[in-house]
């Protein structure tokens, strides 16, 4: 830093040491020197208004998500009547699905905490009473869940860093076509990518939430002809499409669309070409 003629803020310095939940009274709590600057470490800290704490479970960054989102309901509640439902949409992009993509594979409590939110949006958008189902909202809306949310941003990340117009730190995602040894092989004529296998903690916890982990698993457990989309905007308007579906008709069960066991079987409910244009996601 000095080299650089830089000087370390120390109001504005943290330090996070992250560990699973039995080891955080293992870990060190005395103060860091960073350019001879003492930093205590902090339980959480905030990084581009994404709030990561030190098990990285993401629970301190749905709590303030959740809150901040009711908190402007309840304004919006007052003058709901004056207020278009693009209102509620901005607030839903712009406060519920920022950052989503860090929320991959996150417990279920977290999740249901996150859709109540989007609950209590489309009971106020069509003056609904708490008790009511919001389902027949949610379709005229046009609107996915939270974990269906989730998925589309991964899935459109992936994407991108297949095609190059992503940030190269998110990369790179390794074609099963492109492995040497599989080029003889069935799977090379498909598009599915290589699953890498992950040490970080325990594979079932905060190691299958990684990028190149959550994007490989969440590209091959869609159809054929949504990976295989030409454009970006193609694969976003059949992936909204796909992931309105599984979500409309509860094929996959109350979980994402990857507990599928099978991608196709989302599709039985939908014979013919109206039914398609009826479930697109605008």
């Amino acid at each position: 830093m000095k080299s650089n003629r830089l000087q370390l803020n120390p109001d504005k310095t943290e330090v996070l040491w992250c560990a699973t939940g039995r080891r955080q009274p293992q870990l060190p709590t005395f103060a860091v020197l960073i350019a001879d600057v003492p930093i205590t470490p902090a339980l959480f800290v905030r990084d581009l208004g994404i709030y990561i704490d030190a098990d990285l479970s993401m629970q301190i960054h749905v709590q303030r998500t959740v809150s901040r989102c009711f908190a402007a309901l309840r304004q919006l509640c007052q003058i709901h009547r004056c207020v278009s439902a693009t209102t509620f949409q901005m607030l839903v992009h712009s406060r519920l699905d920022y950052g989503n993509s860090v929320l991959v594979d996150i417990p279920a409590y977290l999740l249901r905490r996150l859709q109540s939110v989007l609950n209590a949006v489309a009971q106020l958008i069509f003056h609904l009473k708490r008790c009511d189902h919001t389902t027949d909202a949610f379709v005229s809306l046009h609107w996915l869940r939270v974990p269906e949310r989730i998925h589309y941003k991964v899935a459109v990340l992936g994407y991108r860093v297949l095609h190059g117009s992503a940030p190269r730190y998110l990369g790179p995602l390794i074609r099963v076509a492109d492995v040497p040894g599989r080029l003889t092989l069935r799977s090379a004529a498909t598009n599915r990518l290589i699953v890498p296998s992950v040490k970080l903690f325990t594979q079932s916890t905060v190691g299958s939430r990684a990028f190149s982990a959550a994007a490989s698993s969440s590209w091959n457990s869609l159809p054929e002809y949504i990976v295989s989309a030409s454009t970006l905007q193609s694969f976003q308007h059949h992936l909204k499409t796909f992931l309105f579906r599984c979500s409309r008709f509860t094929i996959c069960g109350d979980a994402c669309p990857l507990s599928c066991v099978s991608a196709e079987a989302c599709l039985t409910g939908w014979p013919n070409a109206r039914d398609r244009r009826d479930g697109e996601v605008s």
